[in-house]
C-alpha cells in the first residue's frame, strides 16, 4: 500500500472539521454577496444579459481550465453522459443565472437570497412529484415553515416595493426550480464522474448559452460599459462564483454535504447584512422573523434527511 496520502487525510480529524467549516462559511458568504454585487452594477443601467455575459465571460478561463485538469485520466464520457451535462449547464446554470438575474430587478439582495434558499424544499417536492417519493410528516412542517418566513420577507418587499416585487419572487423563485432540476438530474452523474468535471463541463455549456443569449439580443458594443462595472463583474466572476464554487466542493469533501448546507445558513444571514450596509436595505422585524422560519425549516428538513 502506497503511503502517499491526500493532504485532507493527513490532517486530523480537529483540523479537517475546523478547515471543512470555515470552507462552507467562505462560501456560503461570497455566494450571497452576488446579490449585492448584480444590484451595485444594476445602478449603472447595464441590463440582465450584458451583466450576465461580462459575468460568465470572466469566470470561463478559470472554469474550463478545472474541466481540463479534471478530464486526464479520468473515463471517457458517453453520448447520454454529455447529453444529461448539456442540459444540467443550460437548465440549472444559464436558466437559473439568468432568472435569478432579472428577479434582482424586482427584489432585495435578502428575499432573493431566501427563495433561493428554498432549494431543499424545492428538491423535495419535486422528489414527491416525479420520483413518487412520500413526504413524511416531520418535512410537511420543514415545509411549512420555510415556506411561512418566505411570505413574511416577500410582505415586508411589497410594502417597501410595491407590485413589482411579485415578478422578481416568481423569477427568483423559478431560477430556484431550475437548480432543483439540476440537482435531482446530477445525483448520479456526479457521483460517477466528480462534482468537478460536472461543474467545470456544466458552467462551460452555460457559458455558451449566455453567450448565445447575448449574441442574439445585444450588440458587441454592450460591452462597452463603465469600468465600476467591469470591476463589479470580474468581482462577481472570481469572489462570487469560481472561489465559492471551490470552496464549497473542498468543504463538501471535508465534512460532508449535510454539515456544508447546514453552514449555508449563513448565507441568509450575510446577505441582510451586506445589504443593509452596501445597498441601504431597511431591516425589520417582520424580516428577520420571516429569515428564521426559512432557516429553521431548512434546518428541520436536513435533520429529516440525515
Amino acid at each position: 500500500m502506497s503511503s502517499a496520502t491526500s493532504p485532507a487525510a493527513q490532517l486530523p480529524d480537529g483540523g479537517r472539521l475546523t478547515t471543512g467549516l470555515l470552507l462552507a462559511a467562505v462560501g456560503a458568504v461570497l455566494f450571497s454577496g452576488k446579490a449585492i454585487v448584480i444590484k451595485l452594477a444594476y445602478r449603472y443601467g447595464v441590463d440582465a444579459e450584458t451583466l450576465l455575459a461580462l459575468r460568465m465571460l470572466l469566470a470561463l478561463p478559470f472554469f474550463a481550465a478545472a474541466l481540463v485538469v479534471s478530464t486526464r485520466g479520468a473515463p471517457a464520457l458517453t453520448a447520454r453522459d454529455h447529453l444529461r451535462l448539456w442540459a444540467i449547464g443550460l437548465s440549472g446554470y444559464y436558466l437559473a443565472s439568468y432568472l435569478d438575474f432579472l428577479g434582482l430587478q424586482y427584489v432585495s439582495a435578502a428575499l432573493e437570497r431566501l427563495i433561493l434558499y428554498l432549494n431543499p424544499t424545492v428538491v423535495l417536492l419535486l422528489s414527491a412529484l416525479w420520483l413518487r417519493r412520500r413526504i413524511a410528516r416531520g418535512e410537511l412542517a420543514a415545509l411549512g415553515l420555510s415556506y411561512a418566513g418566505i411570505v413574511l420577507v416577500f410582505w415586508h418587499d411589497l410594502r417597501l416595493e410595491g407590485r413589482a416585487v411579485a415578478l422578481g419572487a416568481a423569477l427568483v423563485f423559478a431560477a430556484t426550480v431550475c437548480y432543483a432540476f439540476y440537482l435531482v438530474l446530477a445525483g448520479e452523474l456526479v457521483r460517477r464522474i466528480g462534482a468537478v468535471r460536472l461543474t467545470a463541463y456544466a458552467m462551460c455549456v452555460a457559458t455558451l448559452g449566455v453567450l448565445v443569449q447575448f449574441a442574439a439580443l445585444r450588440p458587441l458594443a454592450s460591452l462597452a460599459q463603465p469600468a465600476p462595472v467591469w470591476w463589479l463583474s470580474a468581482f462577481n466572476a472570481l469572489a462570487c462564483t469560481v472561489v465559492p464554487v471551490f470552496a464549497t466542493m473542498l468543504a463538501v469533501a471535508r465534512i460532508g454535504a449535510s454539515r456544508v448546507a447546514l453552514m449555508g445558513m449563513v448565507g441568509p444571514i450575510a446577505t441582510i447584512a451586506l445589504g443593509y450596509v452596501f445597498l441601504g436595505e431597511a431591516i425589520s422585524g417582520g424580516q428577520l422573523a420571516g429569515t428564521a422560519f426559512v432557516l429553521a425549516g431548512v434546518w428541520v428538513l436536513s435533520r429529516q434527511s440525515a
